[in-house]
């Protein structure tokens, strides 16, 4: 394992420490900081030439400085002659911005992909996308992994087998929804609703399926602001729901969503720690579950030239 090095950022260090620990390597030495003019200055500390390297860097608040270190970190070790570089971004910042849905707007998905590529990624590794085909924005090699089957597995434990049904909260999630469902041997719902304009507002609708009576299981890629959470929660419990539990991969919880969540009628948030939950965001309603296995053991394999799709045959 000596050609192989993990690096990080400022925007997760916690989970690039928990990786590295995963693979029984320090994690690598580097200084990335900013002057007082604003610009950020990478410097690494240790010999990289022709090694396998690994930048952990999710793209999460503040995300345009995660961003920009993440490509300075990309050029630098691109120009210390690393002999691969793989951009490691749990959550990828911009993703919701993946088609041109309306006139005179940007694809900032596509834009993110071709500024990683330039600054000298030969690779990326990222888990559960907003959208599966901004994989095809790269013209490197892409591994995308799942979250899926550590909520699931998280959820299996708690036995509400019989009584549970996984909603997908909108149909853009309900293929995701619907492999969830299948593997807790549980009935999938889906929430019918349309986002107002470009804030961060939407309208629950509907739900189509069998609610009634059930202990219901929401399942998301991500909540921000929280607001289609709560809204999702109040439709579901209007509809005779018992209980309303949720899951999701990355917990962004920006703006207002922990008062959101604190004074909704939420069961459980269980979500991953690609993006950093700060203190003062652990309400004992929200449990948070390691990603680090995860990530180390897709390393292991990238750098070893192994399976990935192999660790998902059998979970």
């Amino acid at each position: 394992m000596e050609e192989l090095k993990v690096f990080t950022g400022n925007s997760h260090p916690a989970l690039a420490k928990s990786v590295s620990d995963y693979l029984n390597i320090p994690l690598g030495k580097c200084e990335v900081f900013e002057f007082s003019n604003e610009n950020i200055f990478v410097r690494i500390l240790e010999n990289v030439r022709e090694r396998d390297v690994f930048i952990i860097q999710p793209i999460c608040s503040p995300v345009n400085k995660s961003l920009v270190e993440l490509l300075i970190m990309l050029d630098a070790f691109k120009r210390a002659s690393a002999g691969r570089i793989t951009a490691v971004v749990p959550y990828y910042g911009y993703a919701r911005t993946d088609k041109k849905d309306q006139p005179r707007v940007p694809i900032t998905a596509r834009l993110v992909a071709d500024l990683i590529t330039v600054a000298g990624a030969n690779r990326l590794l990222t888990v559960d996308l907003h959208a599966e085909q901004i994989q095809g924005f790269f013209n490197i090699p892409v591994d995308e992994l799942t979250a899926q089957y550590i909520l699931k597995d998280y959820f299996k434990k708690k036995n509400l087998d019989g009584d549970l049904v996984v909603v997908a909260t909108d149909i853009g999630i309900s293929k995701r929804a619907r492999d969830l469902a299948e593997q807790l041997g549980a009935p999938l719902a889906i929430m019918e609703k349309r986002r107002i304009g470009n804030a961060d507002k939407s309208e629950a609708l509907n739900v189509i399926g069998e609610v009634d009576g059930k202990i219901v299981l929401t399942f998301d890629d991500e909540v921000d602001t929280a607001g289609s959470l709560v809204h999702t929660v109040e439709a579901l419990l209007n509809r005779g729901v018992k209980e309303v539990y949720a899951c999701c991969t990355h917990p962004v919880l920006s703006g207002p969503a922990i008062q959101r969540i604190g004074a909704s009628k939420l069961k459980e948030l269980v979500v991953t720690d690609t993006i950093p939950v700060l203190e003062n965001k652990r309400l004992p309603k929200i449990t948070v579950l390691p990603i680090a296995p995860l990530l180390g053991e897709a390393i292991q394999r990238i750098h070893s030239g192994r399976s990935i799709g192999a660790m998902f045959e059998q979970a």
